[in-house]
């Protein structure tokens, strides 16, 4: 990002001046438009304002009816989304589904339920403190991923139930200005494996045409077995690889930032957050200890100072591995969901239907 025309503002360049317009859309301002916000006269805040009035928080939130698709933003470009803040009940983290789309296309370029996308796909709050995600006491979604468009963005939410979700608050902040030439858009897809056939390699990422870099993986991973789950290996399968991939990590835990079965102090995991990666939750379902089945756990890992770039094609798996008798590996048939986040020069590949409500749900 050029750090003259207000994109790409971190502390290296936080001084510069620039003509860039910022702007903010939420329930107290569903356009964005200058000098429009706070006008709002009914809500979900307006008992608790009523001897106020206008100004006073009239419109906070709002609620998503059944089966509703509702549109968050309409923005019309260039510019860049910079900061999405959200809050709903953890009930909704898998009901509720996010899509962005660039520039007028058909088909979104992100695609998950919210949850997943804030690296928390169990529907039980997990805090992460890291670059591009954080997610801070008691449930606030951040999202600081840099999100540039050129001629506009959409962002929708769609309530899958046939309940109404109640109090949906959100903030998107953005800037209105020039896009440079060799700047990709932001995308996300959702997958998940539930249970993974035996024997087979949970898919991230597949189908993936045109330029760009992979820039992080988000997994909730649910193990099926007693035992280490952590052998299997991430691969990344680019540019016309076929059979073998040109990227293989060491194990799961290593691909994550840790090693050694993520074990601090013995005999329990050391969950972690950091700038880069994380194992920020782990849910003892099956009972207390580090290897008992049923166990959740969610793990990140963002590649921002290492990029994986690709020209023309991309494929991501990962490999569940545990151990049985004799020091053999066990192929798991684990419950895994991921969120693939990367960068790309439009227009991309559809993505595979989501699950359905059923195919989605914790349980």
């Amino acid at each position: 990002m050029t750090e003259f025309n207000g994109l790409g503002l971190g502390l290296h360049n936080i001084s510069r001046l620039s003509h860039a317009k910022t702007r903010s859309i939420s329930a107290e301002n569903f356009t964005g438009e200058k000098g429009k916000a706070a006008m709002a006269t009914t809500g979900t805040g307006m008992n608790s304002a009523r001897e106020l009035g206008q100004g006073w928080k009239v419109s906070p939130s709002i609620h998503i009816q059944p089966r509703q698709i509702v549109t968050l933003a309409e923005i019309e470009g260039p510019g860049a989304i910079q900061q999405i803040w959200n809050t709903v009940h953890p009930n909704w983290w898998r009901s509720l589904i996010l899509r962005i789309y660039w520039d007028g296309e058909e088909t979104p370029s992100v695609e998950t339920p919210i949850g997943d996308f804030f690296c928390n796909g169990w529907c039980q709050r997990a805090n992460i403190t890291s670059l591009p995600i954080c997610v801070n006491p008691a449930g606030g979604f951040n999202s600081y991923w840099e999100m540039p468009f050129r001629k506009s963005a959409k962002i929708t939410i769609e309530n899958l139930t046939e309940e109404e979700c109640r109090g949906y608050y959100y903030q998107i902040n953005y800037t209105l200005t020039d896009v440079p030439d060799d700047c990709a858009y932001f995308h996300a897809q959702f997958r998940r494996s539930n249970p993974l056939p035996y024997a087979t390699e949970h898919t991230i990422l597949e189908g993936v045409k045109g330029h760009g870099q992979y820039v992080g993986t988000y997994l909730a991973w649910q193990v099926n077995n007693c035992g280490w789950w952590g052998e299997g290996e991430i691969k990344f399968f680019m540019d016309g690889d076929a059979e073998f991939p040109t990227i293989a990590g060491t194990g799961t835990e290593d691909y994550f930032g840790g090693a050694w079965n993520f074990e601090q102090p013995p005999g329990s995991y050391g969950v972690f957050s950091t700038p880069w990666s994380g194992m920020p939750q782990v849910i003892n379902a099956g009972g207390e200890g580090m290897y008992r089945s049923q166990q959740r756990h969610g793990l990140y890992r963002w590649h921002i100072m290492d990029p994986i770039r690709f020209e023309e094609d991309l494929k991501v798996t990962i490999q569940a591995l545990g151990w049985r008798s004799g020091g053999r590996y066990l192929p798991l048939q684990d419950d895994i969901s991921s969120t693939a986040f990367w960068y790309q020069a439009e227009p991309h590949a559809p993505y595979p239907a989501l699950p359905d409500r059923n195919g989605l749900e914790v349980i």
